[in-house]
């Protein structure tokens, strides 16, 4: 009886760790699925630029971007007409 008690119970066990198993590769093979890589990134963004208490746009982060891409295309166009001159 004690042989029976140990496979009993170590057929238990194995069918537990498949069912650890599984819901591991069933979220493993979510968080790898593109869509929803995307769509985490998107939220990443959009926590950036929008407040996520009021839902208003966050002013000072687009500012800070719009400037830097500003700045960005002021300092290639400067460069081109430099590189033009030579």
């Amino acid at each position: 009886m004690a042989k029976a008690d140990r496979n009993s119970a170590l057929e238990r066990e194995i069918e537990e760790t498949r069912e650890r198993l599984s819901g591991t590769i069933d979220q493993l093979v979510y968080r790898a699925n593109p869509k929803t890589i995307a769509s985490r990134q998107a939220a990443a963004v959009k926590a950036v630029y929008v407040d996520p208490q009021t839902g208003q746009p966050n002013t000072a982060n687009i500012g800070k971007t719009a400037g830097g891409i500003l700045v960005t295309v002021v300092l290639f166009v400067a460069l081109r007409k430099l590189a033009k001159r030579s």
